[in-house]
């Protein structure tokens, strides 16, 4: 990491469990990814450049980032000095649990903006965060919880995914499902295209305007996703790199760093 820079990675074991992150970075750019779960943060200092598909918006510390699971972003600063933000994961699970009580219609809990100016609830982020570092408890438990319900009360609806669009024979979410099947070994770009009975541009074209990024970067997500898995599991990474697919310890190390923030050792660390 370049000077000043730091990044911790840790599960909060309350609340059926909850991930959480608070890093400082000045020159990491991330690579295009997603996240299963949610992620919902804010800044301690600095601004954070966030790239979505149509376009960039900027978070600063009285701004609250609302990320849904699935949703292709970078992040990056856009001065050169940094920034330093805390995040939390939660669950679709979780999400769902807190809109049913709130008495939310039936789907899937969503956001109506990525981007909130919001200083009040960008405290009680910080807040509930720093509650966590301490490990579980009724106080941070508490915390966390009441994030949540006023997070999806001020800016969260319901709605149903979105079919993914499709080409060919085949949509591009049997394609994505292909992928998920055959891991840790997929099926080339060329064998792929010739399941969706098109072209290799065509495939390569319609799976990034599906998912928001083309087929191999999908793939290293979801060895990076897996690996996290087996990290949490307790197996040594030098092994998850094989086990996920990557050649050995330091591609592992390459991608996960550019898509989680923190080496994969640190991650195991702060989970376990």
């Amino acid at each position: 990491m370049a000077s000043g820079e730091f990044a911790s990675y840790w599960r909060y074991g309350g609340l059926g469990g909850l991930d959480l992150m608070r890093a400082r970075f000045v020159r990491r750019r991330f690579a295009r990814h997603s996240h299963e779960t949610y992620a919902i943060g804010t800044l301690e200092a600095g601004l954070e450049a966030i790239r979505f598909a149509d376009g960039v918006e900027y978070a600063g510390i009285d701004d609250v980032v609302l990320i849904e699971p699935g949703i292709v972003h970078t992040g990056e600063s856009p001065t050169a000095d940094g920034w330093t933000y805390r995040v939390l994961y939660p669950s679709v699970e979780q999400m769902r649990e807190v809109a049913d009580e709130l008495g939310v219609p039936a789907g899937i809990p969503s956001f109506d903006r990525r981007m909130v100016p919001d200083a009040p609830v960008a405290r009680r982020v910080r807040a509930a965060h720093r509650a966590a570092e301490s490990g579980p408890s009724l106080a941070a438990d508490s915390q966390l919880h009441a994030l949540l319900t006023v997070v999806l009360g001020a800016y969260g609806t319901r709605r149903p995914r979105r079919p993914a669009r499709s080409a060919g024979r085949r949509s591009m979410a049997e394609i994505r499902d292909l992928l998920h099947a055959t891991m840790p070994n997929p099926p080339g770009l060329n064998e792929l295209a010739a399941t969706a009975g098109v072209t290799a541009f065509a495939l390569l074209r319609s799976f990034r305007r599906a998912y928001g990024m083309p087929p191999h970067a999908y793939v290293t997500q979801l060895r990076v996703s897996k690996a996290r898995e087996l990290l949490r599991q307790g197996m040594p990474p030098a092994e998850a790199a094989v086990a996920v697919g990557f050649c050995d310890q330091s591609h592992l190390s390459r991608h996960f760093r550019s898509l989680v923030g923190v080496p994969p050792r640190a991650y195991q660390r702060g989970v376990q």
